[in-house]
């Protein structure tokens, strides 16, 4: 481009359509994508009349939980307050509001996997200071980690492989996904969408 050149130069398509595009056309074109990618899960989910059902085995406490969490067009209050408390830091005993975003994405993932078991549950919230802490002994966690925010969760299923667990999660591309083979579990959550491991 010449020096000349404005950000929102446009530039003309070669079979001379007379549609330009600019930049910042691109640019809204790409927030647009990452929005839809972002809201699909749901959109997917709203169209389920069913009720989403989730079961958890808190592998630290030994808590078990089976639960409808949405039903009848929607989340059921007391079914929420049970899975805050299952997946609370068990380190502190901290209880946090979970986002119900990741309860839908987990909730869709476990149908994509057909899969029939709980979700063994490594970590869910995590306190300030239990984050603090595991950040300090490992590089792997992050300093404002989803966990803090009661939008993460480190699950595997004991009928369906970590490679498939990962893949499907992906699929699903509702947030970030974290790939630990060598620690046995599968990071999930519900911010950017992002992949590492």
């Amino acid at each position: 481009m010449g020096s000349g050149s404005s950000p929102d130069t446009a530039i003309t398509s070669q079979r001379g359509l007379g549609r330009a595009v600019t930049r910042r056309g691109v640019l809204r074109l790409g927030a647009a994508a990452s929005l839809l990618l972002a809201i699909a899960p749901r959109a997917v989910l709203a169209q389920e009349a069913a009720p989403r059902l989730i079961s958890f085995n808190n592998l630290h406490t030994g808590e078990q939980l089976k639960t409808t969490f949405w039903t009848e067009g929607q989340y059921v209050p007391e079914a929420l307050r049970e899975i805050d408390q299952i997946l609370r830091d068990f380190r502190t005993g901290d209880v946090k509001a979970i986002d119900p975003r990741l309860l839908d994405v987990l909730h869709l993932l476990r149908n994509r996997l057909d899969s029939r078991g709980p979700f063994e549950v490594i970590s869910g919230y995590r306190s300030p200071a239990t984050n603090a802490l595991l950040h300090e002994r490992s590089n792997g966690v992050a300093s404002s980690s989803f966990h803090t925010r009661g939008m993460a969760i480190d699950i595997r299923l004991p009928d369906r492989t970590l490679a498939d667990i990962h893949r499907v999660a992906l699929s699903v591309a509702a947030g970030g996904v974290g790939y630990y083979p060598s620690s046995d579990f599968v990071h999930v959550d519900v911010g950017p969408v992002r992949r590492w491991g």
